[in-house]
This record gives C-alpha cells, sequence and structure tokens, in this order.
C-alpha cells in the first residue's frame, strides 16, 4: 500500500493548551479561522490510492520556527504509522509533501532522514514555498512595518517556546508587544496576520537587544535549512517556489537545492508563474503530486539542477 504524509502548511503559535490549529483539530472544523484551506488537495491524493497521515509537526508547544523539531515529528509520524499493523503499512514507501510551514517541516524531515530515520523507505519529498532561512525573515519582515509582520512574531514566539533559556522573547516586549503577544499567541494564521498587520519590532519592543545576541542568531540558524551540512536528503526532490516570493528567502532555496544536486541528490526545482507566495502553492501542487505519483511508480527521478 502506497504511503504519503503530508504536513499542513497551517502556521500557529498556540499553547499546549490550546491546541487548535493543529492539523489533528482543525481538519475537523468548519471555523474559517482554524479551517485547512487546502485540505481538499488531500482528496486528489487518496484517489491516487495513498494513505495519508498529517502530523502536528509543530509540536505539543506549538512551536512555529522550530522547523528542525518539525523535521523530527515528520519522520516519527511516519515511523509511528507504519507500526499500526491493522493498517498493514509496514513496508510501504514512503513519500513527504507540504507547503510554506508545512514544507518547513517536509524539508527538514527529507534532510534528516538519512540519519535520523534511515530504515524508511523515502521515495520522494515534495515541498514549497520553504522558509529556508529564519534570520532573512526575521530581518525582512520584522524591522519595518510590514503586512504579515505577525508571521515573523510568531517564529519569535514559537522559537521562545521551544527555546524559552535561550530566547527569552517575551521579557523584552514592551506593552503595545504584549497586547499584541495576548492577540496572536493562541491564535492560528488568520489571528496572528490580523494582530501583526502593518507592525514592526521596535513598535513591540522595548530593546532589541536579543535580536542583536549571537544565541538568537545562533538558533534561528540551526532551525534555517540553508546552513544545515550535516546530512542531505536520500529520496528524489521536488521543490516550488514563486521567483518573486517575498514571504521567503529565494536565494536561500537555490543555495540549498545547488547543495543537494552538488551532493548527487535529483532535485525538480520549479519557478511557479506568479508573484506571490499563496498562488504558488496551487500552481505548484498538481506537478508536486504528479512527482510523488512517479517516485510510488519506481520511474526514476530526473533534475534540473
Amino acid at each position: 500500500m502506497r504511503r504519503s504524509t503530508a504536513p499542513s502548511c497551517r502556521t500557529s503559535t498556540s499553547n499546549a493548551l490550546g491546541l487548535q490549529c493543529a492539523p489533528s483539530q482543525a481538519l475537523y472544523t468548519s471555523d474559517p479561522d482554524l479551517v485547512i484551506r487546502e485540505a481538499p488537495a488531500l482528496n486528489v491524493a487518496l484517489q491516487r490510492g495513498w494513505t495519508i497521515a498529517i502530523p502536528d509537526h509543530l509540536g505539543p508547544n506549538s512551536s512555529y520556527g522550530a522547523a528542525r523539531l518539525g523535521g523530527h515529528i515528520t519522520l516519527d509520524n511516519i515511523r509511528a504509522v507504519q507500526n499500526l499493523d491493522h493498517l498493514n503499512l509496514k513496508n510501504s514507501p514512503v513519500s513527504m509533501a507540504g507547503y510554506s510551514g508545512g514544507a518547513m517541516a517536509t524539508a527538514w524531515a527529507a534532510a534528516l532522514a538519512s540519519k535520523y530515520a534511515p530504515e524508511l523507505d523515502i521515495v520522494g519529498s515534495a515541498y514549497g514555498g520553504t522558509p529556508m532561512d529564519l534570520a532573512w525573515m526575521a530581518e525582512s519582515l520584522g524591522y519595518e512595518p510590514h503586512p504579515v509582520f505577525g508571521l515573523a512574531m510568531a517564529a519569535a514566539l514559537g522559537l521562545e517556546r521551544e527555546y524559552p533559556e535561550r530566547m527569552p522573547v517575551t521579557e523584552q516586549l514592551n506593552a503595545r508587544g504584549l497586547e499584541v503577544r495576548d492577540q496572536i499567541a493562541n491564535g492560528c494564521t488568520n489571528e496572528i496576520l490580523r494582530g501583526g498587520t502593518g507592525l514592526s519590532a521596535p513598535m513591540v519592543a522595548s530593546t532589541l537587544s536579543l535580536a542583536e545576541d549571537p544565541v538568537t542568531r545562533e538558533i534561528l540558524n540551526e532551525n534555517s535549512l540553508v546552513h544545515y551540512r550535516d546530512s542531505v536528503p536520500n529520496a528524489p526532490v521536488f521543490e516550488w517556489h514563486s521567483p518573486t516570493d517575498a514571504l521567503v528567502s529565494v536565494p536561500a532555496i537555490e543555495s540549498t537545492n545547488r547543495r543537494y544536486c552538488d551532493a548527487g541528490v535529483p532535485v525538480t526545482s520549479l519557478e511557479t508563474p506568479t508573484p506571490d507566495h499563496l498562488s504558488a502553492a496551487v500552481l505548484g501542487l498538481p506537478a508536486a503530486l504528479d512527482f510523488l505519483d512517479a517516485r510510488f511508480a519506481g520511474v526514476p527521478a530526473g533534475s534540473n539542477c
């Protein structure tokens, strides 16, 4: 039986007591602020005969930004599903897919698999709009008023949850920052975007010393795939993005693709004919599904490195 794990592209900073944004919860809601809008695409995969598992890849503390954690959770999720005897998936091939926040988990899982889960028969990974450089994200979305500043702040709060001793974000927030934090801390994507619209780090923080702290940079780099050098994917990769995506670092994506190609990983990269992050998700998805279908069929993967 075929096996595909597709991390959601939802982003969230909800705490351990408010996991309504997690895919395991959001898949079953009709709340417009919580619903996973890409969920209908799962029907396409099911029609192809795939078994699908969607991990709560932000972890028990909803640590958005802690991308390496998401990679480990994704691989552990595959192991868990394959160990459920009644599903008869023990030796099935595996693919992984995700976009945006889900792409962070997928791309990290692909990179970690050869060392962390070498027993898994991963045939391919597909991810798009992937944030591969969190420092770039902080600098691009954080220091000047920005329409999606909420994403940068959510990532900072998520990293604080995962690294509370090393990255104490909350103690540096001013009164306005604490108000915004309370508004988005347990929110999903819509609340996060609304709460941070037009804001910047200087507007919500009493000091920016944490942003200049080498430890902060270290944490950002630890969760930025562009800086990870310990292993590369052990299966073909399909990657897609808008060449003018303003929410992720396109140079970081291109650099990571080149590194994988140089290491012998078959990489197919698709630049979607759209200027923005959200529409690229839709335009690249059919090709991503076809790529994974070919891997399940045993067709050798090409590369356009």
